[in-house]
């Protein structure tokens, strides 16, 4: 999977290959869903195409004779364009078939324990005519036939313990793709290393038109607007750069009206497009930019810190800050490509890389124990890996993201730490990051949680330990008030019915939101 290039990423089938009874047909129907792609079963089509069963052909022909058959057919469904499509487990056996493969799919392997595959196929009801006469038998000397063959395509999914939705997770955080739909057209979220050396395919993915701006601020864009700029020129696009000081201060009413302002001077037209190159500032600056701006533009997300890759870049919440408070002015603007590359996180400051690390441990808190358990590894042992914590963690916020687009019910589980952590940041005056805020929020609120029964006992200490194993504060700052907070956090958006609304996490892996909450009792765990 290390070489996976934008054309694999944005051209190239999903095929999914490995062993009878691997899940390969049900979860292919569950992932194809997830990507808004179409699914194909190689086996139903062959038969349709056919006119008779699996077990027909190869009574009639032999095996040598259905492999010609699937070889022709897959041949044909590559040709339909992008899609998921299960292969059966002997498919790439075929030079042919795995020849077309390479050329235009991208595989990826399913296995299983044997005593898992055998009872799937035992109550599948489809008739596999070299495992006739004795299932399991059979089925275990045809795996170690084909050990090797399978091995060749690593790593594998094992679907063991796994349900269709989660192989389906599994999948695309493997891939680093992720779909978004509900808001407006919907948009694929693309996490690939090296990944801004081709914004140009990226862009040409989405038939995007010029003339563009790419947004960024002063700092970011030393690094990457020159050679953003070169590689969009050399494909045919005219763009121009739009650059504001950097800094949470910069997300005001201010910077936008000189973005638009700069927009009307780039030519920036209905049909023309936005690009967001930075951290979370830019991206929230420039996604409010973009939907403000002649009633809305299309807009393409590049983020390049790892607070705007795994929580600010994603899910088209755009904003800017007023004096009494944060994201209180904003709009619901999906992006129309999410294009992130690990390796910018790579020269990334510690202090930002501390601030990006809250928001995972926080997806990990609200969604998926074992990025929390990578999160408690401390951060030399999560820096290995950038494209997979990255992955994991977007995995999280796409899911949640694709149930509730509009932050009717479930996406409020992402402002666990948040109610607070806004409060925080408002009354420090944004000295604090927001990551640093946002932990300190998280740890109250999960003490508040204690408080109220909500929350397992202990999971205040749980998470605090994994927080100050990064690096990242759980207790105000000296001088901070409280009543500052609170007055503040009376201002959030998240506040209805005259009462503060919090995500409050049950145990890792799970949230409750919603959670109506007295003052008095706020007041109490900032006290601490």
């Amino acid at each position: 999977m290390a070489g996976i290039t934008p054309h694999d990423m944005l051209q190239r089938s999903i095929l999914l290959y490995g062993p009878p009874g691997s899940g390969k047909s049900r979860v292919g129907r569950v992932l194809a869903e997830a990507l808004s792609l179409p699914f194909y079963d190689l086996d139903r089509e062959i038969e349709t195409r056919c006119g008779r069963s699996i077990p027909d052909i190869f009574q009639l022909e032999g095996e040598p004779g259905f492999r010609e058959h699937e070889r022709g057919v897959f041949a044909e469904v590559l040709e339909n364009g992008m899609a998921v499509i299960a292969l059966g487990g002997g498919t790439l056996t075929d030079a042919g078939s795995y020849q077309a493969a390479q050329r235009q799919g991208t595989v990826v392997c399913l296995d299983a324990r044997l005593d898992v595959l055998a009872q799937r196929l035992q109550t599948d009801g489809n008739q596999r005519p070299l495992l006739a006469g004795g299932l399991e038998e059979n089925l275990a000397a045809l795996l170690a036939k084909r050990a090797a063959h399978y091995a060749q395509f690593s790593p594998a999914i094992d679907t063991t313990l796994l349900d269709p939705q989660q192989a389906t997770g599994e999948i695309q955080i493997l891939l680093g793709f992720f779909r978004v739909d509900g808001m407006g057209p919907g948009y694929n979220i693309n996490i690939l290393p090296g990944g801004l050396q081709h914004l140009d395919q990226a862009l040409g993915s989405i038939a995007v038109r010029g003339p563009l701006a790419m947004v960024s601020d002063e700092t970011v864009g030393s690094l990457y607007l020159p050679m953003a700029r070169s590689q969009l020129e050399k494909a045919g696009y005219t763009a121009g750069e739009a650059v504001f000081p950097a800094g949470e201060a910069s997300k005001s009413i201010d910077t936008v009206v000189g973005l638009w302002r700069r927009f009307l001077e780039l030519g920036i037209e209905r049909t023309s497009s936005v690009i967001a190159l930075g951290g979370g500032v830019t991206t929230d600056i420039a996604g409010f930019a973009a939907a403000t701006y002649l009633r809305g533009v299309t807009w393409v997300c590049a983020p390049t810190s790892l607070l705007g890759m795994v929580d600010a870049g994603l899910g088209g919440k755009t904003g800017i800050d007023l004096p009494e408070g944060k994201n209180l002015a904003g709009a619901f603007h999906a992006p129309a490509l999410v294009w992130i590359d690990p390796q910018a996180l790579e020269s990334l400051p510690l202090p930002e890389v501390r601030n990006g690390m809250a928001e995972v441990v926080k997806h990990g808190a609200i969604g998926d124990a074992a990025l929390f358990a990578v999160c408690a590894s401390g951060l030399p042992e999560t820096q290995v890996d950038w494209k997979s914590l990255v992955s994991r963690a977007v995995g999280v916020k796409a899911a949640i993201l694709r149930a509730d687009p509009y932050e009717q019910g479930v996406r409020a589980a992402l402002n666990l730490g948040h109610t607070i952590g806004h409060g925080i940041e408002a009354a420090s005056h944004y000295r604090l990051r927001h990551g640093e805020a946002v932990s300190i929020g998280m740890a109250a609120e999960t003490h508040l949680a204690e408080r109220l029964g909500i929350a397992d006992p202990g999971l205040t200490d749980t998470i605090r330990d994994v927080l100050v194993k990064l690096g990242l504060p759980v207790r105000l700052p000296s001088g901070l008030d409280p009543k500052e907070i609170l007055a503040a956090m009376l201002h959030d958006k998240k506040k209805r019915d005259g009462m503060l609304r919090f995500a409050l996490p049950v145990r890792i892996g799970e949230v409750q939101v919603g959670v109506g909450v007295e003052i008095k009792e706020v007041e109490f765990v900032l006290q601490l």
